[in-house]
């Protein structure tokens, strides 16, 4: 989706009916998004991914025989573009720390208000990153106990660019808004990208965002 004058197509993956027909309610009375497809497990989720190409894909976490997050594996093996948000009961730190090392763009949580759903589909949708707001901290903690002192990402290792793509990740750009702002290329950006993560030694752009939140760099 390239901005708001077009629905954002979202994909519901989830084994319960009750859940599904909920989010879909939320989103029909919303003019800038739109349920296009729905599937109970992984296999039907996948299938569906790859022939509707959603913008956006709301996966359950437990599901049986299949779990999400190795859906979520899946998906990205099978080279889906959609962006992908984990929903879920789960608030355990190992199952965020492994949904966004698998990929996830986004963790947001089952017991969360539906107003406040809404416009976090929105963002994700828009291309935003997404998390609940009582895992930035656990995440936070998770990735500096897995870190040994030696290993400590350091900010004055990166170049201005590298800074600037930095801060815009932090407010949860993807690389094609990033380009936008920066007036470069979106492969350009995936090249600084690769590079910052290298240097911080940090494995995805949320926990980019994370340590910049925790850092002081995040602006919003």
């Amino acid at each position: 989706m390239s901005d708001m004058d077009s629905q954002a197509s979202i994909l519901l993956i989830d084994d319960h009916p009750l859940l599904r027909r909920g989010i879909r309610q939320l989103v029909e009375l919303e003019n800038d998004m739109e349920v296009v497809g729905e599937a109970s497990n992984a296999l039907e989720g996948i299938e569906k991914a790859l022939a509707l190409e959603p913008d956006l894909i709301l996966l359950d976490l437990n599901m049986p025989e299949i779990n999400g997050i190795e859906t979520l594996k899946r998906l990205r093996a099978e080279n889906v573009g959609s962006r992908v948000v984990i929903f879920t009961v789960s608030d355990h730190e190992d199952d965020v720390v492994a949904a966004l090392r698998a990929g996830a763009d986004g963790y947001l949580l089952k017991d969360m208000e539906p107003d406040d759903l809404v416009p976090q589909l929105r963002q994700a949708a828009l291309g935003r990153m997404t998390i609940s707001d009582r895992l930035t901290a656990l995440l936070a903690q998770a990735l500096r106990d897995q870190k040994p002192e030696t290993e400590k990402a350091d900010y004055n290792s990166l170049t201005p660019r590298e800074k600037d793509i930095l801060i815009l990740i932090a407010d949860g750009l993807s690389n094609k808004m990033i380009g936008r702002k920066l007036d470069i290329s979106d492969g350009t950006v995936k090249v600084h990208v690769k590079h910052l993560l290298k240097k911080l030694k940090l494995r995805s752009r949320v926990e980019v965002a994370v340590w910049a939140v925790e850092e002081g760099l995040h602006r919003q």
